[in-house]
């Protein structure tokens, strides 16, 4: 694409009267290797390439992609975005003076994937089915899988924004299924980073190995506790998941700008404790969340959602952000080139606090410590939630007991964020292979240092 081709696709999206248009470029090439049965047995490759085009016009948004650069088919994509326009505007030529983004690159490259061989990652995947195999008897099957992906971005825009991204993702994720009188259950661990083959070292193979060795650890003398308002202590990092879910689509701009969040008329009120920080961030090296430039060229940046307990910010996109009269964060994201943009997450956590994990379990007399979610369901208007949990422990006059599993945590994001009465100093990044759907996918990450709730309702046993 010329300069010259892109002023034309501008000229040609906002031909029926559009406010604005950007061009979305993607190529992307991913790699997918399957270990099941002792040996890798599927391997995939896919390429996919296109370009999205939207055009806005007032509170109106006009949406098209084609899956090839041909002229001809990006003309016609290009159009079908500008017929939102109620009113039909000479086609006048476009030719804006290009201002490139400038960013720092969150996700440098050392090793490309095109210098590690196959047979090097069938290696890999075997050497941890054999170790995972040896961590106990009882194992019966080990299912990983491998992949990693390259996505080059070209963005333009009728400001004269121009950026070109590489982005880079690598995942591992290993499962275990096991066996024992005849009662069968299963453990899983993964990571996640944006980065080359230098993602594959033995470090993380033993990350991944002692994950799930914690995981089997207890996975058959855990029992479902009786249920009841209580207590809860969320462990430091995938406990983020419910700030993800419960709290941080809730402060999501196009939520708030159709007041369908219960956070709409909250900003600049005190929410929670003052010793509470929520950040969405996009410039942490290598992370899975990272992003150099959001899909709509915005800066990737951290973003302060809560600051001392009070609500801050929202996370805009720029449609948000002009109905606000404020500036993009930078969470204008979409799953490829065949979606428009919209606010979504990054890296979402809170900041660490000032007491430590085990000072707070020692001030429950009884409650619950959890640090294994699964999936859950949230109302983002009213906020309520259910997540189920996978693992954690009975916490008796002070101490971890007897370890629990599949139950349900129930409550309500606002109120267990005003709730939140402690927050350790150990804060952790969870780098597991999350992606959060929201019509679309997109990589995010999660993370916070343990914190106290003073209550939550807990689904279990009688």
């Amino acid at each position: 694409m010329t300069k010259e081709s892109l002023d034309r696709l501008i000229s040609i999206a906002l031909s029926k009267g559009g406010d604005y248009a950007d061009l979305f470029f993607e190529y992307s090439i991913s790699n997918v290797l399957a270990l099941r049965d002792n040996e890798v047995n599927a391997i995939a490759s896919n390429i996919d390439y296109g370009v999205g085009i939207r055009v806005l016009k007032g509170d109106q948004t006009g949406y098209a992609y084609s899956e090839s650069t041909i002229w001809d088919d990006m003309e016609k994509a290009a159009l079908s975005a500008a017929r939102i326009a109620d009113e039909i505007a000479p086609c006048t030529s476009f030719n804006h003076k290009i201002e490139t983004v400038r960013f720092t690159n969150r996700y440098p490259v050392i090793s490309d994937w095109s210098d590690y061989s196959v047979d090097n990652k069938k290696l890999y995947l075997q050497e941890i089915n054999d170790s995972v195999f040896s961590l106990d008897s009882r194992i019966t099957k080990v299912m990983a899988r491998l992949s990693d992906s390259e996505t080059k971005v070209l963005f333009y825009n009728s400001l004269g924004d121009y950026y070109c991204d590489c982005r880079p993702i690598a995942s591992i994720v290993a499962t275990c299924i096991l066996s024992q009188n005849g009662v069968t259950d299963t453990a899983s661990a993964s990571m996640s980073f944006r980065m080359g083959s230098e993602f594959l070292t033995e470090s993380l193979k033993k990350e991944i190995i002692k994950a799930l060795s914690d995981n089997i650890s207890h996975i058959f003398e855990a029992r479902q506790p009786k249920g009841g308002e209580m207590a809860v202590v969320m462990g430091a990092g995938g406990s983020g998941i419910l700030l993800h879910e419960a709290i941080g689509h809730a402060f999501e701009a196009d939520f708030i700008r159709k007041w369908t969040s219960i956070f709409s008329d909250k900003l600049g009120q005190q929410i929670c404790s003052k010793y509470i920080n929520v950040v969405d961030d996009a410039t942490i090296t290598a992370n899975r969340g990272a992003l150099n430039v959001d899909d709509e060229g915005v800066v990737g940046q951290k973003t302060y959602m809560v600051k001392d307990g009070v609500l801050h910010s929202f996370l805009h996109d720029r449609i948000s952000a002009k109905y606000f009269g404020v500036s993009p964060t930078g969470n204008g994201r979409r799953e490829s080139f065949r979606f428009n943009p919209i606010p979504r997450m990054r890296a979402t956590y809170m900041e660490n606090g000032n007491c430590s994990e085990d000072d707070i379990i020692k001030s429950i007399k009884k409650g619950i410590f959890v640090d294994n979610f699964t999936n859950g369901q949230v109302q983002i208007g009213a906020g309520d939630f259910t997540f189920f949990v996978k693992s954690g422990f009975l916490i008796e006059n002070g101490r971890l007991t007897a370890p629990i599993k599949d139950i349900n945590i129930i409550g309500n994001g606002p109120e267990a964020l005003a709730d939140i009465v402690a927050v350790a100093d150990n804060c952790k990044i969870d780098n597991g292979t999350w992606t959060c759907g929201k019509d679309q996918y997109c990589y995010v990450s999660c993370g916070m240092p343990s914190v106290l709730v003073k209550s939550l309702t807990v689904g279990g046993g009688n």
